[in-house]
C-alpha cells in the first residue's frame, strides 16, 4: 500500500500549538517544532519541566510555560495538539479529549492515535523539504534527511529567489510563465542527468 497521507506546510506561527508534558518527549516535540519554525506560538503544560524546554523558552517569548498537570480546560482555543508525557494512559485520554473537541493531535510513539506526523525536514535557506515514512520508519526519514541535506547545496536559496525575481518580470498570462519557467528550470534536472550520463560512461 502506498503512503496516502497528504503533505501541507503550516505557518505555525499563526497557530496556538499545546504541548502537554514537561520531559525528555515534550524537550524532542518543542525543539524539532522551534528548528523548523522558530516563531511557532506554544504552550507546553507539564507538571516538571526541564531545565533545557525553560532556556529554549527564553529564547523564544512566545512559548509559554506552565509547571502544572493538565486540565482539559487547556484545550480551548488551540488548533494542535502534540501528547508527550511518560505516561500511556494520560496520553490516550488527552487524545479522546482533543478529538472530542475536533483538534487535530499527535501523540508520541503511538501512531494509531496520530490525526498528523512529525516527518524529517531539511531546510536550506527558503527551501524545505519534508520526508514521510508513512509512520514505518523514522530511522529510514532520518537517514533519507542527512542524505538530502548533504545533496541540497547551500546556494540553492540564491536559485530561489532569482527564479523569484525571474517570475515577477515575466510578462503574460499564467499558463506562459508556468511554461517560461518550466523551461529555464529544465537543465536543473536534465543537466544533471546528462553529467551523471557522461560520468557512467567515462567510467566503464
Amino acid at each position: 500500500m502506498s503512503n496516502s497521507l497528504y503533505p501541507i506546510f503550516l505557518k505555525a506561527h499563526q497557530l496556538d500549538i499545546l504541548i502537554i508534558g514537561g520531559g525528555s518527549v515534550g524537550l524532542e516535540k518543542l525543539s524539532f517544532m522551534l528548528k523548523s519554525s522558530p516563531y511557532a506560538r506554544v504552550t507546553l503544560v507539564g507538571k516538571t519541566i526541564r531545565s533545557e524546554i525553560r532556556q529554549l523558552a527564553t529564547r523564544h517569548p512566545q512559548i509559554t510555560l506552565l509547571e502544572r498537570e493538565y486540565f482539559t480546560e487547556d484545550l480551548t482555543g488551540m488548533h494542535l495538539v502534540l501528547v508527550a508525557t511518560e505516561n500511556p494512559e494520560t496520553n490516550r485520554k488527552i487524545q479522546q479529549e482533543a478529538k472530542d473537541r475536533g483538534i487535530l493531535v499527535n501523540v508520541a510513539d503511538t501512531p494509531e492515535l496520530c490525526d498528523f506526523y512529525l516527518g524529517s525536514i531539511v531546510t536550506k535557506g527558503h527551501l524545505k523539504v519534508a520526508i514521510s515514512t508513512n509512520g514505518q520508519s523514522p530511522t529510514i526519514a532520518k537517514r533519507l534527511r542527512e542524505v538530502l541535506d548533504d545533496a541540497l547545496p547551500e546556494e540553492i536559496d540564491e536559485l530561489l529567489l532569482r527564479m523569484k525575481q525571474i517570475r515577477n518580470q515575466l510578462k503574460g498570462n499564467f499558463g506562459y510563465k508556468v511554461k517560461e519557467l518550466n523551461r529555464l528550470t529544465s537543465s536543473l534536472v536534465y543537466g544533471t542527468k546528462h553529467k551523471e550520463n557522461e560520468n557512467e560512461r567515462d567510467n566503464s
